[in-house]
């Protein structure tokens, strides 16, 4: 299958099928979702989504969190990866929000990156999501299913596949094409052991073709 062949198909099917995919990080406004964002590195969004409750509801806006201390959110997000990171990279985050921003969350990948926790996979979550623009977010579900799709080649990088990704992809589905690659790598495309039995997109996936022939394609 030629690429813009493959890209087609995976556009074609997602779109008929899950055309309005979202962050499944629970929010309110963008100073959450940056929150949640930052917390969710390397930590599930389910975990994420039980913290953040009482997170937001002691600090409501950046103001409050750049006032606190690190030991004081480290109370609340003890449950998550990083614990002690993410305090300082939080109460750094409000601190830099409140100075070079007036509070509010930019919009540019560039402004985005100065901020303390954010990296440029949160960077593009935050434009895409608040911003719609076409910002493709690469975390490790996207990077591991774009390459098992045959989407991405030799790309050995986040940013190299960042960059096949909006290359090939129409621009109007690039922010939600995203949350495709995510949630099918979070639910089927697992890192270690891909449930292709029960994939819907194995005809046009790469990994599939040539990990399983056509005879043993019903026993997978």
């Amino acid at each position: 299958m030629l690429k813009k062949d493959r890209y087609k198909a995976f556009v074609d099917y997602f779109s008929t099928h899950n055309p309005d995919a979202e962050t499944e990080l629970h929010y309110s406004n963008p100073y959450e979702l940056l929150v949640a964002v930052i917390l969710s590195a390397q930590c599930t969004d389910k975990r994420i989504n039980q913290v953040t409750p009482a997170l937001f509801a002691r600090y409501p806006e950046p103001e409050s969190l750049a006032a606190s201390s690190v030991e004081e959110v480290f109370s609340y997000i003890r449950s998550v990866s990083y614990p002690n990171n993410k305090a300082k990279h939080l109460v750094g985050m409000a601190q830099k929000l409140l100075a070079e921003f007036d509070g509010i969350v930019p919009e540019k990948v560039e402004d985005l990156v100065k901020l303390p926790g954010v990296g440029r996979k949160t960077a593009n979550v935050i434009s895409s999501v608040v911003y719609d623009n076409p910002a493709m977010a690469v975390d490790t579900h996207v990077f591991r299913v774009a390459n098992r799709l045959g989407l991405t080649q030799r790309a050995t990088t986040p940013l190299a596949v960042e960059k096949q990704l909006v290359k090939h992809l129409p621009e109007e589905t690039i922010k939600v094409a995203h949350h495709w690659l995510i949630l099918h790598g979070r639910y089927i495309c697992l890192a270690r052991k891909p449930k292709c039995e029960i994939c819907p997109i194995t005809y046009f996936c790469q990994y599939f073709s040539k990990n399983f022939s056509t005879q043993t394609a019903g026993n997978v």
